[in-house]
């Protein structure tokens, strides 16, 4: 025989972990994945720093956009002259104003693009998206 000498068939005494180590690394990776994808449950924002515990909170907005294309600042509706103007009176009077912007999961892309546009353009350095985390199934497309 090639390669070596004989040997007798008998009772497998060693026990081959290669398999066992390549599967134990790639649940290692997706643990790593989803947990990374648990703990960040909104957009990354950077948050203000404080030197003192007693720094009074940052300006909180909280924008809505509905379903029937409504606009809301705070529980109101608003135009979106109204809400350029609400927010850059917020940033004027407190420059680390932030915001969560909440939307309608059949709003459209880009009208929520155009909100985080409209806050960043006039100085809100800090937003988050508000979601839902119970509603892990993506949303319907529509007209596909």
């Amino acid at each position: 025989m090639a390669g070596g000498g004989t040997r007798k068939r008998g009772i497998i005494t060693d026990i081959n972990v290669t398999p066992l180590v390549d599967i134990m690394l790639v649940l290692l990776i997706i643990f790593m994945l989803t947990a990374n994808l648990i703990a960040k449950q909104a957009i990354e924002v950077e948050l203000p720093k404080a030197a003192q515990g007693s720094t009074p909170p940052a300006t909180t907005l909280a924008i809505t956009l509905t379903r029937a294309g409504g606009l809301y600042l705070n529980g109101v509706e608003v135009t979106p002259a109204q809400l350029r103007a609400e927010v850059a009176a917020a940033v004027k009077k407190d420059p680390k104003t932030q915001t969560i912007i909440a939307a309608d999961k059949m709003t459209t892309h880009g009208r929520v693009v155009w909100v985080m546009d409209v806050v960043k353009s006039l100085g809100v350095a800090a937003f988050a998206i508000q979601i839902d985390p119970a509603g892990m199934t993506p949303p319907t497309t529509q007209g596909h």
